[in-house]
């Protein structure tokens, strides 16, 4: 019994980690001037936040921190706010791809 809720809490560390990357990726590729645009926070700050999230949610992915610590935790939850606060208002300033020189406002002309 003990050995498969092992293997849970290590399927779940193995998750929380694919969703900072997933949060990191995402901060990564968006433009500096949409956080001041959406008045949040910079980019520098949190790409900072996320990439010590994607640190330690590795090591707690990797067994070498305690999944019942508060890092792991607290690095899911860094992630959770980027993801749940920051994506969202920072999506309408992102640059669109595939846009021609010919397009309008409302699409191609």
């Amino acid at each position: 019994m003990w050995i498969g809720l092992v293997y849970f809490f290590w399927f779940l560390a193995i998750v929380a980690f694919l969703f900072e990357v997933f949060a990191l990726v995402d901060a990564l590729r968006t433009p500096a001037g949409a956080y001041a645009a959406a008045s949040k926070q910079s980019k520098n700050l949190w790409v900072i936040l996320l990439v010590v999230a994607n640190v330690v949610g590795l090591a707690g992915a990797a067994g070498m921190v305690s999944l019942i610590q508060i890092l792991p935790i607290a690095a899911f939850v860094v992630a959770a706010i980027y993801l749940a606060d920051v994506r969202p208002a920072v999506a309408p300033y992102r640059k669109r791809g595939g846009g021609s020189a010919s397009s309008g406002p409302y699409g191609p002309w």
